[in-house]
């Protein structure tokens, strides 16, 4: 994993890495389950893109939630 926010992070890259790696999974099966990846969620995509969409209520888009902000936050120690 490499994470840079090419100078605009409040914290150093490298915490930031340690933090997303000890909150979000990263081996593609934890990924999918995670995600709900295996439903048939995607025809909606085909318009508009699949970025900056609000999740849904049956989880669709469920890569754009933010529920893990204050865990990252406290991993990283702010």
């Amino acid at each position: 994993m490499l994470v840079n926010t090419f100078g605009t992070g409040k914290a150093p890259d490298a915490e930031i890495e340690r933090a997303v790696l000890a909150v979000f999974p990263t081996h593609p099966g934890a990924i999918i389950k995670e995600l709900g990846l295996l439903r048939p969620i995607y025809m909606r995509t085909a318009a508009y893109g699949h970025f900056g969409r609000a999740p849904e209520s049956d989880g669709g888009f469920s890569w754009e939630k933010i529920d893990r902000v204050d865990a990252l936050k406290k991993a990283i120690g702010k």
